[in-house]
């Protein structure tokens, strides 16, 4: 006889979401990641206080940076996840435009929500957007500009990206003083985008005009006891070796004597091991030995009477920094002194920093190596000058990368939007609707950066909108006055690149949670005893 009870293929604990359900799931959660962060973009945007919990318990950080928000937060919703993703992604790949992306992504679900309640199927939809997509792209590849032909344009236009985009950061009321400490780093490294030549040190006390660009190399460590303070020509070995074996560590054995002279004996014996490590490494033609590792009194004595200047304890980051720098590279044995290349500097010396001191490695190998000191009253506040202060680079470094510039202040934005308007109104189909809905959705970011200061923004965007129907393609958001205005004028210049990929990124990932239509979640795995052998 044939049971008419429903059948269940998955497991008791697992859960599965269909259909609208399962759509309308992942549309709240995106749109509530959306409208979490909205209140943070543009120049007048709001900060956010997060508290931490578990290990670091009570530590607070105070940030309006998007990627940081987003990570920092636990989601449980798998749509939002992907827009955390999505927002990291941005982060690694232009250091800028985080909060615009995952705005854009939560207004296109919101703007597709309404249209599948008109009964337009998601794959239609999904047409439409990948037709404004590709007619946005070409406005913004013809509202571009690149200046990079002419030097002192092109610093000019570098000049105005770091001004923009610190805008919107703490650094807002410094701006002048970071953007030519960000370009003048940036212009340091000759065209070549690896931002590891350059490296942020974070000292609290002072105020935040009183950061500073340092050329060289700065260490956070100081050298041992009775060893040279200074030292010039020097040759550095880097090194990642365990220099701390001068006392007796078999861990899980057990070692019989018959007296304590035998003990003596054993302690020699490593001494005598010990003594022979520092001889090799002393091979080596150095006059500066850097270790990644701790360095015990015992060798640290030897390498003083050698009158060698021996730093501990350079963490990772440090020794890849310095190895990349100096001109060296990171050597665990000591065997071949012939196949060691060896790190260069003209002079290591001491430097005060506020209390503090540090050794400073001048005239490095690496020419273009500099050291960015960020001062400031509280570690917060440090720690979200260093968040802004990165950002500004990773878009200089990628400017510098693909040259083309775009203006901001939501310029580009409205132009595209009007584009797929235009574009749209000359297309059959229901896919127009959706290209309308996609051409709504971009007009969203003006509108949130004027409601984020306050300003009328039906009114704003409605002047903009006209602006650039009527051919004023320099028309923007003037934020200091509550008016449209030309960003050309103004300098409110933006990287080609961030928007390029604020476009794409947002409507890809827009596009993958329309897909959905089923969320199965798994089974728990159950606990059982464990019945095995320790």
């Amino acid at each position: 006889m044939v049971s008419l009870n429903p059948l269940r293929v998955l497991k008791n604990e697992a859960e599965e979401e269909k259909a609208e359900i399962a759509r309308m799931s992942s549309f709240i959660g995106a749109i509530a990641i959306g409208d979490l962060v909205k209140s943070t973009l543009g120049p007048k945007g709001m900060d956010k206080i997060l508290v931490a919990h578990g290990r670091s318990a009570g530590q607070v950080e105070v940030t309006n940076d998007g990627a940081t928000i987003l990570k920092s937060i636990g989601v449980d919703n798998p749509a939002a996840k992907i827009l955390v993703d999505m927002s990291k992604v941005q982060d690694d790949e232009v250091g800028d435009g985080t909060t615009s992306v995952t705005v854009l992504a939560a207004e296109l679900l919101k703007e597709a929500e309404k249209l599948i309640e008109q009964k337009i199927h998601p794959q239609t939809i999904i047409g439409g957007w990948r037709k404004a997509v590709d007619v946005a792209r070409a406005a913004l590849r013809d509202l571009s500009m690149d200046n990079s032909g002419d030097t002192e344009k092109f610093r000019e236009d570098l000049m105005n990206i770091a001004r923009t985009t610190l805008s919107s950061k703490i650094l807002s009321q410094h701006k002048e003083h970071f953007t030519k400490l960000a370009v003048d780093a940036v212009l340091r490294l000759k065209g070549s985008s690896d931002l590891q030549a350059i490296q942020i040190i974070k000292k609290r006390g002072g105020c935040l005009e009183e950061s500073f660009l340092e050329e060289g190399f700065l260490l956070d460590k100081k050298p041992g006891v009775h060893q040279p303070k200074r030292v010039e020509n020097a040759r550095i070995l880097i090194a990642n070796t365990p220099m701390d074996t001068d006392k007796i560590k078999v861990f899980g054995s057990h070692i019989k004597v018959d007296s304590m002279a035998k003990i003596a004996e054993l302690e020699v014996a490593e001494k005598e091991k010990m003594k022979d490590k520092v001889n090799k490494i002393l091979r080596h033609n150095i006059n500066v030995f850097i270790n990644r590792q701790l360095i015990y009194n015992y060798p640290e004595q030897l390498f003083a009477d050698a009158g060698i200047m021996a730093i501990e304890h350079a963490d990772f980051d440090g020794i890849e920094r310095l190895a990349l720098v100096t001109g060296g590279e990171i050597v665990s044995t000591f065997d071949n002194p012939d196949l060691v290349k060896l790190g260069r500097c003209d002079v290591i010396e001491q430097v005060m920093i506020g209390e503090d001191v540090l050794l400073r490695f001048g005239g490095v190998a690496l020419g273009e190596a500099c050291t960015v000191v960020i001062r400031g009253a509280t570690q917060q506040i440090i720690d979200e000058a260093d968040r802004s202060l990165h950002d500004a680079l990773c878009v200089l470094a990628a400017t510098v990368k693909e040259s083309r510039i775009v203006y901001g202040g939501g310029c580009s934005e409205m132009h595209m939007a009007c584009a797929v308007a235009a574009a749209a109104a000359k297309t059959p189909g229901k896919e127009a609707v959706a290209m309308e809905a996609f051409a709504r959705a971009l007009q969203q970011l003006p509108t949130t950066i004027a409601d984020n200061a306050g300003y009328d923004s039906a009114q704003l965007v409605s002047e903009l909108r006209a602006a650039h129907v009527g051919g004023n393609k320099t028309a923007g958001l003037d934020m200091d006055g509550d008016r449209v205005g030309c960003m050309k004028t103004l300098g409110i210049t933006e990287s080609f690149v961030v928007k390029r990929q604020v476009l794409i990124s947002a409507s890809e990932a827009a596009e993958l949670i329309l897909r959905v239509d089923n969320i199965i979640k798994a089974a728990p795995r159950k606990r059982v005893e464990d019945r095995g052998h320790c």
